[in-house]
């Protein structure tokens, strides 16, 4: 992610918290800090990146390392941290990896201060994006549907958990426009979690019709698509 599109994201979520400063944030499901580091810089810190892969949180430390952040383990149905002690919880595209939604929604709850703002930054299932490389991959739009709530099924988890939902989402452009070359070897590292449920023949097949295109087209900007924020209170 780039210090620019890391910049787009903190601005996205500073008119939901307190102005003043410092606050203390948590980035929940950090993985290996993308946001972590902008998050101490924009709200001055201190900022604690929970994240459980031990994987993870060794790349963090190492290559997003920052005074005012903390890596520790722990997962979103535990998190090592005392009841009301952050001013804003952040996760991003973690949610669908926790295992127990619920639970963890009341975690955040407990974490946060009166009046604190957790932003669920997920795909939803009824708000999916039509993603060009879906047409290269045939079951990927429904396995990845398949993978996520919709946003009428997270605001009933959130408000079971004690939390406060948004009538709706707050729509996000933090992306930058990216050629059909450089989209096609982000897609080959198999980063997205969609890629986990395609079957290998499927995988191929789409990756050699994409380099294809990417031989006659390699300079062609990509769309980019707004991406869907759900921002959640803890009431007083």
């Amino acid at each position: 992610m780039t210090a620019d599109e890391v910049q787009r994201w903190t601005a996205a979520i500073q008119a939901y918290l307190p102005e003043e400063r410092p606050l203390t944030l948590l980035d929940l499901g950090s993985g290996t800090g993308r946001l972590t580091p902008g998050l101490a810089e924009e709200f001055g810190g201190p900022v604690y990146g929970v994240e459980p892969s031990d994987r993870m949180r060794e790349i963090a430390e190492d290559a997003a390392a920052h005074p005012r952040v903390t890596y520790r383990p722990g997962s979103a149905e535990e998190i090592p941290l005392p009841d009301a002690s952050v001013d804003g919880v952040l996760m991003f595209l973690s949610f669908h990896h926790f295992r127990d939604q619920l639970k963890a929604l009341q975690e955040v709850r407990r974490v946060l201060k009166p009046e604190g703002a957790a932003f669920l930054r997920s795909q939803f299932a009824d708000l999916m994006p039509d993603l060009f490389w879906y047409d290269y991959f045939p079951s990927a739009r429904e396995v990845d549907a398949a993978m996520y709530r919709t946003l009428d099924e997270c605001k009933a988890l959130a408000e079971a958990a004690g939390l406060r939902p948004a009538e709706g989402p707050v729509w996000v452009s933090a992306e930058q426009p990216r050629t059909l070359r450089e989209a096609h070897d982000r897609l080959e590292l198999r980063a997205l979690s969609t890629f986990e449920h395609l079957p290998e023949a499927e995988i191929e097949q789409g990756f050699a019709r994409l380099a294809v295109d990417v031989e006659q087209e390699p300079d062609k900007v990509m769309p980019v698509h707004p991406a869907a924020i759900l921002v959640l209170r803890r009431p007083s």
